[in-house]
């Protein structure tokens, strides 16, 4: 198929796709912007923490006239409940620590605006992400604070090619330069932080959503104090926990089912395997199987190296070292040498 130079930008209404949008403007590219609507009534209010309000749209609506590009905004509410609240609210019901922002990408913002371009004609898709690709048109690793490949590792390689990346391996301090320079209100815009649809908060929203009773801390077998309910911690914290010990002490385990939260020292927490599951890979397994990965356990995680193998049908991460840096539910992201490759699940 022969591309065409016409392309829609995923307007948030932040200073990233802001920047993306002007780049791909200037280069001679025919740019729609469209923002994604996906938040209901309720959670539609900027408290300048979170991304994705009905303020947040209308920066983007300001950015696009200043641009002097059309810009569109598509309803997606029933959609994000389903596939990501309603998940969300499932996941930590499990006991589990969940990414909501990957599975966004993957089953409502890029997949509308993919779907989109494809019923207009369009050629590429774009977005404000920190990330570039390989000739081959895969995802690439960037050591960089701000490298974003982790939130797309599910995308698939025929999203990949019609994915354009203009911010690629731009530092921030950049693109808020580029913004300034070309009167773009947004180039003093704060970073989101959080998730959109609890912008008070993990603990109001999962309290408001879920059943949730006090139940047992456990340290060495001993009841030491009670905790509000199982859903609102995650292994590994130790800050709120409001247990009175003379040393910190790390939350190892949560039994969803009895309502228990396990105590530990740091130590505990430190494993050198997991198991993956509702996994995604750009290469077939038998390939990549026994070979040295570079893995990111975590969106903020700077990596760990370690190998895949099959134990009994099941998929096995060995690290190198043993590290602290797992938590049931969220993602753990591959990389061949750079090369982005798949991911998956921590399962335990």
């Amino acid at each position: 198929m022969i591309k065409n130079k016409k392309v829609i930008v995923g307007m948030s209404g932040g200073i990233d796709s802001s920047v993306t949008a002007l780049l791909l403007k200037n280069e001679g590219y025919e740019v729609i912007g469209v923002s994604i609507k996906h938040l209901s009534d309720e959670f539609n209010r900027n408290n300048n923490k979170t991304c994705c309000s009905l303020d947040d749209i209308n920066d983007a609506k300001i950015v696009c006239y200043k641009l002097g590009i059309p810009h569109y905004v598509i309803n997606v509410e029933k959609e994000f409940k389903k596939e990501i609240i309603k998940e969300f609210i499932s996941d930590y019901k499990k006991g589990l620590t969940p990414n909501p922002c990957v599975i966004c990408n993957e089953k409502v913002k890029i997949k509308t605006l993919i779907d989109m371009a494809k019923n207009l004609g369009f050629s590429y898709v774009a977005t404000g992400h920190y990330a570039r690709k390989s000739e081959d048109g895969y995802l690439l690793y960037t050591n960089y604070s701000k490298d974003q490949s982790y939130m797309l590792y599910r995308l698939t390689k025929e999203d990949l090619d019609m994915m354009l990346f203009p911010l690629s391996d731009m530092k921030k301090s950049l693109v808020r330069e580029i913004a300034k320079e070309n009167g773009i209100q947004t180039h003093d815009k704060l970073d989101s932080q959080g998730i959109c649809f609890a912008p008070d908060g993990y603990d109001k929203f999962l309290k408001e959503n879920l059943n949730l009773k006090k139940g047992d801390f456990i340290y060495k077998d001993k009841v030491i104090a009670q905790h509000e309910g199982y859903a609102l911690y995650t292994i590994g914290q130790r800050r709120g926990l409001n247990v009175k010990l003379p040393h910190p002490v790390f939350i190892t385990k949560i039994d969803e089912e009895k309502n228990i939260i396990y105590l530990g020292d740091f130590e505990e927490l430190m494993v050198d395997e997991v198991e993956i599951s509702d996994y995604i890979f750009h290469k077939k397994l038998e390939d990549i199987l026994e070979k040295r990965l570079f893995a990111r356990p975590r969106s903020s995680s700077k990596g760990r190296y370690g190998i895949l193998k099959q134990k009994n049908n099941e998929l096995i991460f060995k690290y190198e070292d043993k590290n602290h840096e797992n938590a049931k539910g969220q993602h753990i992201v591959f990389y061949l040498n750079e090369e982005l490759i798949g991911g998956g699940k921590i399962l335990k």
